[in-house]
C-alpha cells in the first residue's frame, strides 16, 4: 500500500507541476540596450521549481515572494541572437515543464524611432463610441459586460476595425497622430468601456479585436504618415486583474487595512508630491490612496512593480511599432518610481515622446512634473517626462469666448496664461487642447459655431502640441453636468450600421456639421507645412477690447494670428504691431484665401479670427 501511495504521489506531483499557467512577457526581443529581463512566471505552487533554458541562456536570478504560484526569473539577453529556444522548469533532476520562448529580430532602428511633435495633431478617440467595425466581437464568452447602446455607460460595441475603417476619414480632415483611450482588456462587470481599470495588460479587450488587430491598427497609420499613441496606466490597474486576484505579494498595491478590502479613495491633493509644508499623512492619502474602488493603487514603490510595467510598456512598442505613450493620472503616482518607468522607456528610445496628464490649475506645478524642470531640480527631482498637458490654457478656453473684456477676463484670460511659458524646460513639448473624454465638450460650452472657430484658431496655432477630441469637428456637444460621462462619451454619427446620419462622409454630413468639418480640416492641413506654427518663437500683444494678436515666427517664415473676440468689428493701427509684422506688408489669411494690405489699418469683423502668412 506504502508504493501505491508513494506512486501516485509521484504522478500527482508531476501534473500538480506542470502548472505554469503564465510566462510574461511571452516573448522578447534581442539587442535591447538594456540586456537585463525579468519573466513573470505564475502557475499554482511553482516557486519550487527551478527554471532553466535549454541553449545555456544566463539565469542571473531567480526570485520567490510570498505568494507560492510565483516565479520571478532574471536573465541577461546579452549577445543573444533571434531564435527559438526551451525554458525547463525542473523539480530536482525531472523536468515538469517546458515551454517554447523566443527572441525575436527588432524593427530596422528600432531604438531611434521617431515619435510625435508639434508638427503633428493628435485626434483622441475612444473606441467603443467611435465605430463598430466587426460587430461579431461586440460581445465574447470570456469578457463579462455585454453590448448594451441603450445604456449612456455600457458597452457600445466600437471597435479598432471600425477605427481602421475610417483612418481615411481621419488623413482627409487632417489628422496626423491617433490617441485611443485604452484598449488593453477591462473586465468589470459594468462601466468596462473607457477601459481604465485593465485587468490583463499584455492583451487586448477582445471586444476591441485582438493583439494583431492592434499591430494592425499602427500599420495602417504608418501607411498613410500617420502615428499611434497608447494611453497607459501605470498609477491603477483594474479589481479584476489576474494579478489583482492574486497578488504576488501584499506590496504590490497600496493596501489600507482600515479600508475595505484595502479600499482608501485618494484625497486628490496632488499639491502634496511637493508642497514643503504638507503632512505625511496627507502626502500618503494622495499618492497611495486608490482612485476608485474598482480601481486598486499600485506601489510604484516596488521595484519589482515599475519592472513589469516598464518591461510592458516596451513590449507594446516593439510589438505593435507605437510612435509614443499618454500616461493617465501620472502626478498620482509615487514620483520617484514612475520617474525610473519613464527613464526606462526614454533611455531605451531617444526620441520616444511620453505625455503625462497632470491636471493642475498651476503653471509652476505643471512645469514641475516636465523633464528637466529647474522648479523640481530644487528638490532634486526629475521626472524624466518629455511632455505634460497644459490644463491652464483648456481652464482659460472654457471661460475666455464667453467673456466681456476685462483685466482678467476673456482674451486677457488667454494672454495671461502664456506668459508663465517661461516655467517649462520645453514649451514646444507640451499638449494642448480645449477639451478631451474627462471634460465638458467644447460645443457644450460654446454651442456657436463662431466661438468653436474661435477656439480652433488659437489651439491650432499656439506653441505645443494640438489635440482633438472626437466628434468636435462635426460640432458633436455634451454636458457631462447633467448627463454624466456617457454625455460626453456619446457615439460617432455613422459609426453603426442603421445611423441615419453618417458624418464620415461628405455626402451624409448635415449643412452644420459641414461647417464645422471644413473649417477644421483647413486649419489642420494648412498647418501640417509650416514650420512658423511647429516649432516658431511666439510674440504676443496685450489684448486691447478683447482683440488677441500674435505672432509665431523663425527666421524664414512669420504668421500674425488675430483672434477677435467682441462682438463688434474691431480696426486695428498696426504701428503697433510693427516688432511682429518686421517690415512685411502683405498677408493671405488662410481662411479666407484673401490677401490684406498690412501699412496701416485692419479691420476684424467681430467674433471672427485671421491667420494671416506674411509676406
Amino acid at each position: 500500500m506504502k508504493k501505491i501511495i508513494t506512486f501516485s504521489s509521484i504522478i500527482l506531483s508531476s501534473i500538480f507541476y506542470s502548472q505554469v499557467q503564465k510566462v510574461e512577457p511571452a516573448f522578447w526581443w534581442s539587442g535591447m540596450k538594456n540586456p537585463e529581463l525579468q519573466l513573470l512566471v505564475y502557475g499554482k505552487d511553482i516557486n519550487n521549481l527551478q527554471p532553466e533554458f535549454s541553449n545555456g541562456i544566463k539565469i542571473k536570478e531567480v526570485k520567490k515572494v510570498e505568494n507560492p504560484n510565483y516565479l520571478f526569473v532574471t536573465i541577461d539577453t546579452s549577445g543573444i541572437q533571434p531564435g527559438k529556444t526551451k525554458l525547463n522548469f525542473k523539480n530536482g533532476n525531472k523536468t515538469v515543464k517546458t515551454i517554447d520562448y523566443e527572441f525575436k529580430q527588432r524593427q530596422q532602428n528600432s531604438a531611434n524611432r521617431d515619435s510625435y511633435t508639434s508638427s503633428d495633431v493628435m485626434y483622441l478617440v475612444m473606441p467603443d463610441r467611435f465605430a463598430n467595425g466587426n460587430p461579431k466581437n461586440d460581445n465574447t464568452p470570456d469578457t463579462a459586460e455585454k453590448s448594451d447602446r441603450t445604456k449612456t455607460g455600457g458597452r457600445h460595441g466600437g471597435d479598432i476595425a471600425g477605427i481602421v475603417k475610417n483612418l481615411d476619414y481621419l488623413s482627409e480632415l487632417g489628422v496626423t497622430t491617433l490617441w485611443n483611450t485604452p484598449l488593453l482588456e477591462d473586465n468589470e462587470p459594468s462601466y468596462s468601456y473607457h477601459g481604465y481599470a485593465q485587468s490583463d495588460y499584455y492583451k487586448i479587450d477582445p471586444r476591441y479585436g485582438t493583439n494583431d488587430d492592434y499591430k494592425n491598427l499602427a500599420d495602417e497609420l504608418h501607411k498613410r504618415k500617420m502615428k499611434l499613441v497608447m494611453d497607459y496606466v501605470t498609477n491603477h490597474w483594474g479589481s479584476k486583474s489576474w494579478i489583482i486576484q492574486d497578488l504576488p505579494s501584499k506590496d504590490w498595491i497600496h493596501y489600507w487595512e482600515e479600508g475595505k478590502n484595502g479600499f482608501q479613495r485618494s484625497n486628490y491633493r496632488m499639491t502634496t508630491q511637493f508642497d514643503t509644508n504638507a503632512a505625511k499623512v496627507d502626502e500618503a492619502a494622495c499618492m497611495d490612496g486608490w482612485f476608485d474602488t474598482t480601481m486598486p493603487d499600485m506601489n510604484q514603490g516596488n521595484p519589482m512593480v515599475v519592472n513589469y510595467m516598464a518591461q510592458n510598456a516596451i513590449w507594446w512598442i516593439e510589438f505593435a511599432g507605437l510612435d509614443g505613450l499618454r500616461v493617465d493620472t501620472y502626478s498620482y503616482n509615487d514620483k520617484k518610481g514612475i520617474a525610473e518607468w519613464t527613464k526606462r522607456i526614454t533611455d531605451e528610445y531617444p526620441k520616444f515622446n511620453i505625455v503625462g496628464e497632470v491636471w493642475m490649475q498651476d503653471q509652476a506645478q505643471m512645469a514641475y512634473w516636465q523633464k528637466d524642470s529647474k522648479i523640481a531640480a530644487i528638490e532634486g527631482y526629475n521626472s524624466h517626462l518629455p511632455s505634460v498637458m497644459d490644463f491652464t490654457l483648456f481652464d482659460a478656453v472654457g471661460q475666455a469666448f464667453k467673456e466681456e473684456p476685462g483685466w482678467d477676463a476673456g482674451m486677457q484670460r488667454v494672454y495671461g496664461n502664456f506668459t508663465n511659458d517661461f516655467l517649462y524646460p520645453d514649451i514646444n513639448n507640451i499638449l494642448v487642447f480645449a477639451e478631451n473624454h474627462d471634460t465638458n465638450r467644447l460645443n457644450q460650452t460654446y454651442p456657436n459655431v463662431a466661438d468653436y472657430k474661435l477656439a480652433m484658431s488659437l489651439i491650432l496655432t499656439v506653441r505645443g502640441i494640438p489635440q482633438l477630441y472626437y466628434g468636435s469637428e462635426i460640432g458633436m456637444a455634451g454636458d457631462k453636468g447633467k448627463g454624466g460621462d456617457g454625455e460626453i462619451r456619446q457615439d460617432f454619427p455613422g459609426g453603426w450600421a442603421g445611423d441615419k446620419n453618417n458624418a464620415f462622409t461628405k455626402s451624409g454630413r448635415t449643412a452644420s456639421q459641414s461647417e464645422y468639418f471644413d473649417y477644421t480640416k483647413k486649419i489642420l492641413n494648412w498647418r501640417k507645412g509650416n514650420e512658423a506654427i511647429h516649432k516658431g518663437k511666439t510674440l504676443h500683444y496685450i489684448p486691447n477690447n478683447n482683440v488677441y494678436v500674435y505672432f509665431r515666427y523663425t527666421d524664414n517664415k512669420r504668421v500674425m494670428v488675430v483672434i477677435n473676440n467682441n462682438k463688434e468689428t474691431q480696426n486695428l493701427e498696426l504701428k503697433r504691431f510693427s516688432e511682429g509684422l518686421n517690415n512685411l506688408t502683405k498677408g493671405k489669411d488662410i481662411l479666407s484665401d484673401k490677401d490684406f494690405d498690412l501699412k496701416t489699418n485692419l479691420s476684424v469683423a467681430g467674433k471672427s479670427s485671421l491667420i494671416l502668412e506674411l509676406k
